[in-house]
């Protein structure tokens, strides 16, 4: 009788003799496995495509309706509305709902299989946490559903349903169940889609339409941990990835231009092959008569349009058949790739050995055989579309790529040109003179470089710091100035003080890379040495672009750190963080004694305070002094020299000062409330974000809590912005009272979590990121990815001391922010959030 009850709502719902849909009458059965409980998610494009979650308990089966459907990802935590229970029979269920009947819209199996609670079910169920196994066709591992507090109005409860950590998670970005497998399972679910066939093996998917490469770290040794890593040469040639379906090959370089038609041989190769669905990455070269890859001897191929010597090294493996590869070890997805290499040989197909020998005589060995560097890859690491940590390049020799700005007029015998006018990209963006070179060019190249720089002439430079006729070797004539277009790779001996390069040696021209990423390449201190980054400044008293007065201060007694340590640990990240100041107003907190000390905010500035940092037009905040940002390095030593220990940024850019272009929520806990409750408070805000159809982005404070980012469209006024992330906030304390209060004070907040929406006003700023903290121990604001957040120990787990094995992750959990602009509009219609009432 009480299961009969329990399906009366859904008889109610429904007309049988209109509807396919079963009707019911297996109240009490029980699953087809003996002793097993059923589930089923069937995917059901009604009004809207959602997808219906289903448990058997009781004899029913408890339902809810998830709009974008489960995610294997743990960082997402999918919204579930519980519906009606529905008839054990209804999992079998498939077809088309008639227009007019409650649920009206066609109906898939989508997938199903056993469930295996932990714990009392009912109890779970009956307290608002169920927390089981799955054991499907498409979901399986640990999961959850946690019930959320009804708000008034409400008629049914909202739940959220999360993946659990475990071996069968993935990160949305490499996996998305939904999208990747669509279809229905009826008549499927067999040992062609058990575990064997589970992503974390390798998951079938449609194949990518482009593919991102994973691009190795610069470091300065390798690292202390040799037995975790492997080791490639660096080839030097340019870097190819080729995606192969059936007679469909194309070649695509490292920033996505199509090379096919340049590579015929190759192509042919690959075909050969008879690839279906796949993409390998590789880097094509030429080698010289004793076997070495030469890189001018690539550039000749291409410019004689005869590219027949061009040879493809394959080290990695993506896609293979169908099959998303990239969530496997390091060391499979290479023994699929010799595997296939091997089973078809091809004389311009190469596999790219590894070498298990110590990294240092390997680096020596290269050295004397005049090759580029080595390539460490960590084992059992997945493939990342991304700069990456895990894989790592050690030089011989200082090289890199720059950018052609100018040419000087060659003299006595030479024809073509006299040297090449170099320039980098400053931190800052500016475009600045790096020196020229004049050697390593044969008389073809000196030709066909002044018949291509006499088409990009310009009357003046467009290069900072650029030098005139007097500075150029033996005077001469003025320089030629040219639009940077061209980009030319180099070889030399080092850098001097003021940014030029010293013994220069040209080895051909570069086609394979934006120019906008030509920047000055910064070796990162290898993972596992125990040195701190900021040692040298220690010692000298001297950063790179200022003097640090008092270097020997101790200015955190817990850490030890010295005040030339934090002016050298901010040189260090100055590339990192320079990103996130730019642009905009900067408050910096200054500790004159250190962190126990008397600290003050200072928001303004005078002329002469703080060299390199800018001053603001003072119509910005009328009545003081300029408000300043900082935009290059030297202004961020300058003030790090001035006892500036933190440096918070505003949420709106000085162009445009009267929109905010971002919203923080500060996740700030109180007495009582325990470090993975801060984490599972930010993915349940995260959660309603995307509900709200809002990206977010974190980062650990470097004290007790998290922020949550949230790029904007500079549209709205502060009081709309900063009044709509109070009705968030508020939301979300009535929503789950058990975790959250939206007031301040530390009353409210004993064992509960305050947001902190008052970051989001005029004036109002927030620590930046990789700022350190005026805290014993000196952490670090640090961004994090989603999928990463529940593995960070603490919100101070980065430190000063401690962050140089975090440098090389750097910005890569925040890549997408840049491009990321959302409107407030459709946000604040789902929220009832009206904003012509907005505070001012």
């Amino acid at each position: 009788m009480a299961t009969q009850n329990a399906l009366a709502a859904y008889r109610r719902l429904r007309d049988f003799g209109a509807t396919p849909e079963p009707e019911g009458n297996d109240v009490g059965a029980r699953s087809r496995r003996s002793g097993a409980l059923s589930f089923v998610v069937q995917k059901h494009a009604a009004r809207h495509l959602h997808y219906d979650f289903r448990l058997e308990l009781d004899g029913t089966l408890k339902s809810w309706a998830v709009p974008k459907g489960p995610s294997l990802d743990p960082a997402d935590k999918r919204m579930a509305v519980q519906v009606e229970d529905h008839p054990l029979t209804y999992a079998d269920f498939e077809g088309d709902i008639p227009p007019g009947h409650y649920g009206a819209g066609h109906v898939i199996v989508w997938d199903r299989g056993e469930w295996t609670p932990q714990g009392d079910p009912h109890a779970g169920y009956r307290d608002g946490k169920l927390e089981f196994e799955l054991k499907g066709a498409k979901l399986r591992g640990r999961w959850a559903l946690v019930r959320m507090r009804r708000r008034d109005g409400e008629r049914q409860d909202a739940w959220l349903l999360m993946k659990e950590r475990d071996a069968h998670a993935h990160p949305a970005a490499r996996f998305n169940v939904v999208e990747a497998r669509p279809d229905s399972v009826l008549g499927k679910v067999s040992e062609a889609t058990s575990s064997r066939d589970a992503p974390e093996v390798a998951s079938t998917v449609a194949l990518p339409a482009h593919l991102s490469p994973q691009l190795a770290t610069l470091v300065d040794a390798a690292p202390s941990s040799g037995d975790d890593w492997h080791w490639e040469i660096k080839f030097d040639g340019y870097r190819l990835l080729t995606r192969a379906q059936g007679r469909s090959v194309r070649c695509d370089t490292r920033n996505g231009k199509d090379w096919s038609r340049k590579l015929p041989h190759l192509v042919a190769a690959i075909k050969a092959l008879k690839l279906r669905a796949s993409w390998l990455d590789g880097e094509i070269v030429v080698a010289d008569a004793h076997g070495v890859p030469d890189f001018q001897a690539l550039q000749n191929a291409f410019e004689s349009e005869q590219t027949g010597r061009i040879e493809y090294v394959l080290f990695d493996l993506p896609f293979h058949e169908g099959r998303d590869l990239r969530e496997l070890p390091l060391e499979a997805r290479r023994d699929r790739l010799r595997a296939l290499l091997a089973a078809a040989p091809h004389p311009a197909l190469r596999f790219s050995e590894s070498f298990d020998q110590d990294p240092a005589s390997l680096l020596e060995s290269a050295r004397r055989a005049g090759l580029e560097g080595l390539i460490g890859k960590r084992r059992g690491s997945p493939y990342r579309s991304q700069r990456s940590s895990d894989w790592i390049k050690l030089k011989t020799g200082h090289r890199q790529e720059f950018l052609i700005v100018g040419y000087t007029e060659p003299r006595g015998s030479r024809q073509g040109i006299g040297s090449l006018l170099l320039g980098v990209h400053d931190d800052d963006g500016t475009l600045r003179y790096a020196g020229n070179v004049g050697t390593g060019f044969d008389q073809p190249t000196l030709a066909l470089l002044r018949k291509r720089l006499d088409a990009l002439v310009i009357p003046d430079a467009a290069v900072a710091k650029a030098p005139g006729r007097s500075s150029q070797r033996g005077g001469g004539s003025a320089p030629h100035w040219v639009r940077p277009e061209l980009m030319a790779e180099l070889a030399f001996a080092q850098w001097t003080r003021d940014g030029r390069i010293r013994h220069a040696v040209f080895h051909g021209l570069r086609h394979d890379r934006p120019a906008s990423g030509v920047t000055r390449e910064r070796a990162m201190r290898a993972a596992g040495r125990a040195a701190a980054p900021a040692a040298s400044a220690s010692a000298s008293g001297r950063a790179r672009s200022v003097r640090v007065t008092h270097p020997e201060r101790v200015i955190d007694a817990q850490s030890g750190v010295t005040k030339g340590e934090l002016v050298a640990y901010y040189e260090a990240v100055s590339p990192l963080m320079l990103s996130h100041l730019r642009a905009r107003p900067v408050a910096l907190l200054r500790a004159p004694a250190g962190v126990v000390g008397a600290t003050f905010f200072q928001k303004h500035a005078d002329a002469t305070e703080l060299p390199g940092v800018k001053l603001l037009d003072p119509a910005l905040d009328p009545g003081h002094e300029p408000l300043f940002a900082i935009a290059s390095r030297r202004g961020l030593l300058s003030a790090a020299q001035a006892n500036a220990l933190e440096f918070h940024t505003w949420n709106a850019t000085a162009r445009a000062i009267a929109r905010p272009d971002r919203i923080v929520f500060d996740l700030d806990p109180g007495r009582g409330v325990a470090w993975r409750e801060v984490q599972q408070a930010a993915h349940l805000l995260h959660a309603f974000l995307g509900e709200l159809g809002l990206a977010g982005f974190a980062k650990t404070s470097g004290g007790k809590g998290l922020h949550i980012v949230v790029p904007l469209r500079p549209h709205h006024d502060w009081g709309v912005v900063k009044s709509f992330a109070r009705a968030v906030v508020v939301h979300m304390a009535a929503v789950v009272p058990a975790r959250f209060v939206s007031k301040s004070g530390p009353r409210n907040r004993v064992g509960k979590i305050y947001i902190d929406y008052l970051r989001n006003g005029f004036g109002a700023t927030t620590v930046c990121a990789w700022s350190a903290r005026a805290r014993s121990g000196l952490g670090v604001s640090v961004p994090v990815a989603w999928d990463e957040l529940d593995a960070v120990p603490s919100a101070a787990h980065w430190t000063v001391r401690n962050v140089a094995s975090r440098l090389a992750v750097g910005n890569a959990p925040w890549t997408a922010y840049a491009t990321t602009r959302q409107g407030l509009a459709a946000a604040m219609k789902k929220l009832g959030f009206d904003p012509t009432a907005a505070a001012p």
